[in-house]
């Protein structure tokens, strides 16, 4: 038997080098270094992470998109 958790976002650590680089364009004059993205996806993704409950051993599933996740207590 497993519990199953959903994965939560975490805040972005300010120290990964694509971020530092992103900050050193974004200083100064001139626009954003990237086009905008234009529209978004209808789905977000979702990530669930499956808990044994007698080892506490945490196995990791595969992201999928789904607009509405439901999970229920059994």
């Amino acid at each position: 038997m497993h519990e199953v958790l959903k994965v939560k976002k975490r805040k972005a650590s300010e120290l990964k080098a694509g971020q530092r680089q992103f900050r050193r364009v974004l200083a100064g004059y001139g626009g954003f270094p990237r086009p905008l993205p234009s529209g978004s996806k209808p789905t977000k993704r979702v990530a669930l992470i499956l808990r044994c409950k007698e080892c506490k051993k945490a196995h990791s599933m595969k992201g999928f998109r789904v607009k509405k996740l439901e999970m229920e207590a059994v």
